[in-house]
């Protein structure tokens, strides 16, 4: 009798916990495990903004897929996943293609572009390792070339990060940390740059505690970040931005980087696949199957899932994606087992943090609000808890931050 074969596609928070949790409930009798990611590493999406201000180095945001996985329990297949072909319950992939009795879909996010023009071709986004080395190169660029080039020009150091949400935030944290060290560098005047955050809400960070809110905004000013909230993002070009001061005025923002950072959607090869799907994430049942489809489980940036009590999606972050990761494994394995009843996800949300630099940061943990240091230490706390839960603690000692004040 032939073993029924798991598939999980990507290796971001979601779908590695889901490998590592299986590989240690399932043996090599009960079923075959697969695991298909277009990288050999897995990178913490949520250091990304430090690699990209250039405060960390990109390596120290991956580690190797192997590392952590049991290769004689997991077969990983380093592939980029090009169709999810349901009716024939198979995956293509450009390594060939891939039949599955369960299907694991976790397969990140993309940037949400909302349409506006221009973003694509003139934006960086901070969304994978090598886009976050080609923002910090640019950055790097702007200053090394500013008075190397004969004529001096101002708008060459100001950076637009579009987007005040938790990804824009930290990005402008580190890089209030890393510009003093550029001018410093290169011998510019700090009163030469400007780091501007545009953002059509009408307050960053929303949902979040307005005092928490008040005090990060005081903070990332005072390290030289403007703010432009309530002016829509309209058109972005080569060298500038235009943004919506009103309804009748558009200003136009030049400026020498321009970082996107206000939201993002799901896979596109959700909406290929024919699931039901909202902006490429899919309503997912309690128990974490796509309606209709008891054989395919939808984690982390895929996947849509409504807070009760706030009648809102929970926001899909890294802590809901490695819990819901468990909760799949424990499903997976009880039908293997030929079991029926499964489990229902419920988010065990424990805190959140965010970052405003190496020694600043806001949070509510447990339910307590925290400011500046203490909030720090509780980041980096969560980001090395993070990896405990993967790779356990050879890997916090190998990739983990111990800086803490």
């Amino acid at each position: 009798m032939r073993k029924p074969r798991v598939v999980v596609l990507g290796a971001g928070y979601a779908g590695l916990m889901t490998v590592t949790r299986l590989q240690k409930q399932l043996g090599t009798n009960d079923a075959e495990i697969i695991l298909v990611n277009k990288n050999d590493y897995h990178y913490e999406t949520t250091w990304l903004h430090e690699a990209s201000a250039g405060t960390l180095h990109h390596d120290r945001v991956r580690y190797d897929i192997k590392g952590v996985v049991n290769t004689s329990k997991v077969n990983f297949l380093q592939a980029s996943v090009e169709d999810i072909k349901v009716a024939e319950k198979k995956v293509v992939t450009d390594q060939g293609d891939v039949e599955y009795d369960y299907l694991v879909i976790g397969l990140g996010a993309e940037a949400e572009t909302f349409g506006i023009q221009g973003l694509h071709e003139h934006a960086f986004t901070i969304s994978n390792v090598n886009g976050a080395r080609q923002i910090r190169d640019h950055i790097d660029l702007q200053f090394a070339t500013y008075k190397a080039e004969g004529e001096i020009n101002d708008e060459r150091l100001t950076i637009v990060v579009g987007g005040a949400g938790f990804t824009g935030i930290e990005f402008l944290g580190e890089l209030g940390n890393r510009v003093p060290e550029l001018c410093k560098e290169y011998d510019i005047d700090q009163k030469k740059v400007r780091i501007v955050c545009v953002e059509a809400a009408p307050m960053i960070l929303p949902g979040f505690d307005p005092e928490l809110v008040k005090y990060a905004r005081a903070a990332l000013e005072k390290k030289g970040v403007e703010f432009s909230i309530g002016t829509p993002l309209k058109e972005a070009r080569e060298g500038s931005v235009l943004i919506a001061k009103s309804e009748d005025e558009i200003e136009e923002l030049k400026a020498g980087t321009i970082v996107w950072a206000a939201g993002v959607r799901g896979s596109t090869l959700i909406e290929k696949s024919g699931i039901e799907n909202m902006r490429a994430r899919v309503k997912v049942n309690l128990d974490l199957r796509a309606p209709g489809h008891d054989d395919i489980f939808v984690l982390g940036d895929c996947s849509l899932m409504i807070n009760e009590e706030t009648e809102r999606p929970y926001p899909p972050t890294a802590q809901i994606a490695m819990q819901q990761g468990e909760t799949c494994a424990r499903n997976i394995a009880a039908l293997v087992h030929g079991k029926d009843q499964l489990e229902n996800f419920k988010p065990d949300i424990k805190g959140t943090v965010c970052s405003l630099g190496e020694d600043d940061a806001i949070g509510v943990v447990y339910g307590k609000k925290l400011t500046g240091v203490k909030a720090s230490f509780m980041k980096k706390v969560i980001d090395n808890r993070s990896l405990f839960m993967v790779g356990g603690p050879s890997l916090v000692f190998k990739k983990g931050k111990f800086k803490f004040f």
